[in-house]
């Protein structure tokens, strides 16, 4: 039988979208219907600093493997901070972009990075990856939020691994959001029910809504939302309410909103997407402070939905000690990185063995405040 054919692409369409989702395991953020919703709407392209360079592999018109990979000409959007690398070229006369980053934009959320069964093929996209960073000439190649079963395949690949926490919540089996609440400490389960009877008492309720029942005004409403929330913390987003509208119309089972409302008015809402398994936590907004409605409309709610939907896992998103409080536990994360210079690569090896140490320590500090009577 023929060696697979490599082929680079720079685009999504013309390859079949069953065919695609079908390697991304029903993960929402690698489908075929996302990254064309990133892609067709602007936001992660060319012109943004987001060039898709996707090795794939072919035998005839089959799609066999595929990685997606990005030219990046920044840092922004990635949630694995490497400023300081940057920098550091800088400083030394370097140049530090373009870099190539194996990874979905704008998106924390841990899952495939080879779309490939183990084995020959994987190998395949590593070799084409690594050739593509040598022949491009660029600084380095990284992985983000690769999942714990392909670390083994980019550490031989030469990758320095990295680490990095995020809080999760897991189902240990439970009936109802008060099942839950009941493995948490006294003062933990105390302080949730406070927070969520001052905003039962302030009349506010919450809808949840999928993408298939989301007409554009929701989209508009949530976008309001969406955009105060970035300009509160002096910034500007990533997505454009043309990304949203796709969104909600590529993938109407998985996109959801839960929109809360005061008097028949919206207030917030915070965006989700579902896996098989798990709900991802994405982003949220609101146009007025209400005490306790991040915590409500971010972690409450999509901890009693996940319950009542038979979730095994919620995922809150990037960063955030104050969830651990919530019943979300520190879960380790990965990164792999490639560095074409020797001097720097020695550099950042050594800085990442200390940074190991002291995420193990960040681990074991937060494994003493764990929010449950008993360790799960």
């Amino acid at each position: 039988m023929a060696e697979p054919e490599l082929r680079i692409l720079d685009s999504l369409h013309g390859v079949d979208r069953a065919a695609w989702n079908r390697l991304a395991e029903e993960n929402p953020f690698l489908s075929h219907e996302f990254l064309c919703a990133l892609h067709d709407s602007g936001c992660a392209s060319p012109a943004t600093g987001w060039r898709p360079c996707f090795p794939t592999l072919w035998r005839g018109g089959d799609l066999l493997a595929a990685m997606p990979l990005y030219l990046k000409s920044h840092s922004f959007g990635e949630y694995v901070f490497d400023w300081a690398w940057a920098e550091a070229y800088r400083r030394h006369g370097l140049r530090y972009y373009p870099k190539l980053l194996c990874a979905v934009p704008f998106t924390p959320a841990t899952g495939p990075r080879l779309l490939a069964p183990p084995g020959q093929m994987r190998q395949r996209l590593l070799d084409a990856a690594l050739a593509l960073a040598n022949e491009m000439r660029v600084s380095s190649l990284h992985v983000l939020f690769a999942r714990d079963a392909e670390m083994g395949d980019w550490e031989r690949a030469g990758l320095r691994v990295r680490h990095g926490v995020q809080f999760q919540w897991f189902n240990r089996g439970y009936v109802r959001f008060e099942d839950f609440l009941s493995t948490l400490t006294h003062d933990k389960r105390k302080k949730i029910h406070q927070e969520r009877r001052r905003l039962v008492e302030a009349g506010i309720r919450f809808e949840w809504r999928a993408g298939s029942d989301l007409q554009e005004e929701d989209w508009r409403f949530f976008f309001r939302c969406y955009t105060r929330t970035y300009r509160l913390h002096h910034s500007t987003p990533y997505l454009t309410l043309d990304f949203f509208l796709r969104l909600g119309q590529a993938l109407p089972r998985q996109v959801l909103l839960a929109i809360a409302r005061r008097d028949g008015r919206p207030l917030a809402a915070a965006l989700f997407l579902r896996g098989a398994s798990t709900l991802y936590g994405r982003y949220w907004g609101a146009l007025e402070f209400v005490p306790g409605l991040h915590f409500e409309a971010c972690y409450y709610q999509a901890i009693e939905w996940s319950i009542e939907q038979g979730l095994e896992r919620f995922e809150g998103g990037a960063q955030g000690e104050h969830k651990l409080a919530r019943g979300l536990l520190p879960v380790r994360t990965w990164s792999a990185h490639w560095l074409a210079h020797p001097g720097f690569a020695q550099a950042v090896e050594e800085a990442l063995a200390r940074e190991t140490v002291s995420v193990d320590r960040y681990m074991e500090a937060l494994a003493e405040r764990s929010p449950f009577k008993a360790q799960p």
